[in-house]
């Protein structure tokens, strides 16, 4: 789907617009919707059990969803998204306006705990999740997904990832230059 830059939702202002609104509830061992990392860009608390959270294009975030009834947990998944930009493409997902870029979807608990136990390794090494090279939440969908164990992301990888964003910034917003492995500009 491709997202129309002049749908609005008739309550929100337009700079809103342009923003990935993300839908949370929690009500005590029944619901528990929540954002276990990302960069909100606003945030709109509807009563003490719902709240909306904005998030800018380009801003990656982890939503969990949890559900129970009276017999026992009836879902349990994390979704590991990139919000888009108005008129970019984007997969659909409950809760999430208008969609988003999925980068990782895993559902039940053993394969959930083990994304959230992934997460809690890379913020072990002092690196924000919400920076860490998409690919990588990528590999983690693919391998759980296949019933393999993911490898674990390093400060080289993170490191690389950063190099290669901003050669590619430098490439579209300076023209043609470039840089070399110490991130100087080289002629």
């Amino acid at each position: 789907m491709r997202r129309d830059p002049s749908a609005g939702t008739g309550t929100q202002t337009q700079p809103l617009d342009d923003l990935t609104c993300v839908e949370l509830t929690w009500i005590e061992k029944k619901i528990e919707f929540w954002i276990r990392f990302g960069r909100k860009a606003g945030e709109q608390h509807l009563d003490r059990r719902r709240r909306l959270l904005f998030f800018a294009p380009g801003a990656v975030f982890a939503f969990v969803r949890w559900a129970a009834n009276d017999y026992g947990t009836v879902i349990s998944r994390i979704d590991i998204v990139r919000a888009v930009a108005p008129g970019e493409p984007y997969q659909t997902l409950p809760f999430v306006r208008p969609g988003s870029d999925i980068l990782l979807k895993i559902a039940g608990w053993p394969k959930v705990e083990r994304v959230l136990q992934m997460i809690d390794a890379v913020e072990a090494l002092g690196i924000d999740p919400c920076t860490v090279a998409p690919d990588y939440w990528r590999h983690v969908h693919n391998r759980l997904t296949a019933g393999h164990e993911p490898r674990v992301y390093t400060r080289e990888q993170h490191s690389a990832y950063q190099l290669r964003q901003r050669i590619t910034d430098d490439r579209h917003g300076e023209g043609e230059a470039r840089a070399d492995l110490s991130g100087e500009r080289m002629p």
